[in-house]
């Protein structure tokens, strides 16, 4: 086992295994933050298995997960609105620590996959992924400003 697969290790089995019992447990504010979360601890614990096992196609499935998962926790959003405008959920630390995790991750990779289309593509799914969560948060949260329904 390398340090990349034990980093995957933490971050799966800590991450996750948290955010599945947010999901499936406690008020609802508290289960559409914990899916929200699952992406964003999933993506990164995808991309250091890929380094871990030699595996660029995690990346791949990493990339893929980056772009659904924040349009997922949208569509919750936006059909639990009516639910969730009583008691908006507040996620604010857990938004910036999980981008933190997901820039610290691909900044590390970067650096060891060095300067070729490997990293373009780890710097696409780290700002498809931090760029995503923090709009799925936002709009959890009460939405935008100025968006009628949202």
């Amino acid at each position: 086992m390398n340090g990349w697969l034990l980093a995957a290790t933490v971050v799966l089995g800590g991450g996750v295994g948290a955010t599945l019992w947010g999901v499936a447990t406690g008020p609802l504010r508290r289960r559409v933050v914990a899916q929200n979360l699952s992406t964003a601890l999933a993506c990164p614990g995808l991309l250091l298995l890929g380094q871990g096992y030699e595996r660029p196609s995690y990346v791949d499935l990493a990339l893929v997960l980056a772009l659904l998962g924040p349009v997922g926790t949208l569509v919750f959003a936006r059909l639990l609105a009516d639910e969730l405008a009583d008691d908006p959920p507040r996620a604010r630390g857990l938004t910036w620590a999980a981008a933190g995790l997901a820039a610290s991750v691909v900044l590390a990779l970067c650096v060891a996959a060095g300067p070729s289309r490997a990293m373009v593509k780890l710097l696409l799914t780290g700002a498809l992924l931090i760029g995503g969560n923090m709009a799925a948060s936002r709009a959890l949260s009460g939405g935008f400003a100025g968006v009628r329904g949202g």
